[in-house]
């Protein structure tokens, strides 16, 4: 799939972010789209940017019968799927210890669950074409960090299906691959960023280059490419990969050491903060995911 003009992909939380910027970079290289996600009137707006061979639908990658109807309307819009970005995600607020339950629980549900749900969606489809799964993870799959248990569960775990799903299909044609981004300039980390002063203090002192930022534009970039060239793994930055490499480290007892007096300091803020706020993520994502 080295050339993406003409094919048809698949994006979830297609409505803003990464999966919004990613279906421009694509669109940009001749490709048509299927936007997926839970806005319809910022999935209409992004579609009506890009163009008029594009689809939107609206669908919730938790609802395995919702997301299969949006894959079906866009088979038959389009004609068929040959690639597809898991790219739906959420994130919560609070620590494991004073966090709302309900915040683990939808985080795992679309972050893990969600992923689940799409690729047994557009499998057939991808098998017909011998197509490319892009698995959104995250940095935080890798590099676990306190405050960050819900997201960094779900994240691993979408990283490991990748790549176990990866061995189930390989023999159908069907590549899949993991994409690993850090923090991104985008409203989810925006919003947490704005409920949470403790969180943006905290990422600012980590060590480098886990406390890199990112432009949704250079994150789409790396994405497409990434479904162009049949990724099995796909960094942004791509200094990201020394992180990878060195991932037993990460969680280490050395790099706890490392940590603890900044986790100590700011864990309990962190916390407070969370109290205090009195719901169990942003107050976006809760009311479209309600």
């Amino acid at each position: 799939m080295r050339n993406i003009a003409g094919k048809v992909v698949l994006i979830t939380g297609a409505a803003r972010g990464i999966g919004a910027q990613t279906a421009r970079e694509l669109a940009g290289r001749g490709a048509k789209l299927a936007l997926v996600g839970l806005e319809p009137e910022a999935l209409a707006e992004v579609a009506a940017e890009l163009g008029e061979q594009h689809y939107w639908a609206e669908a919730d990658v938790t609802d395995p019968e919702s997301i299969e109807a949006a894959v079906a309307g866009a088979v038959d819009a389009l004609g068929g799927i040959d690639a597809c970005v898991a790219n739906a995600g959420i994130a919560p607020v609070g620590t494991v210890r004073e966090g709302d339950p309900r915040g683990f629980l939808k985080t795992i549900d679309v972050n893990v669950n969600g992923v689940f749900h799409t690729a047994r969606a557009v499998l057939p489809h991808l098998v017909d074409r011998r197509g490319h799964l892009l698995v959104v993870s995250s940095l935080s799959a890798f590099t676990p960090i306190g405050g960050m248990a819900a997201y960094t569960a779900s994240k691993s775990a979408a990283e490991s299906l990748a790549s176990a799903l990866r061995m189930e299909v390989l023999h159908l044609g069907v590549t899949v691959g993991s994409a690993h981004p850090s923090w991104v300039d985008t409203d989810l980390v925006r919003d947490v960023a704005s409920d949470l002063e403790t969180f943006t203090l905290m990422r600012k002192r980590l060590p480098w280059p886990m406390r890199s930022i990112t432009t949704p534009e250079k994150c789409a970039k790396a994405f497409a490419d990434g479904v162009e060239k049949r990724s099995r793994r796909v960094y942004v930055p791509r200094s990201i990969v020394l992180l990878h490499w060195l991932r037993n480290l990460n969680s280490s007892l050395l790099m706890e050491q490392a940590l603890k007096p900044l986790l100590r300091k700011m864990i309990p803020k962190l916390e407070q903060e969370a109290r205090e706020l009195g719901r169990y993520m942003s107050e976006r994502n809760q009311k479209i995911n309600s």
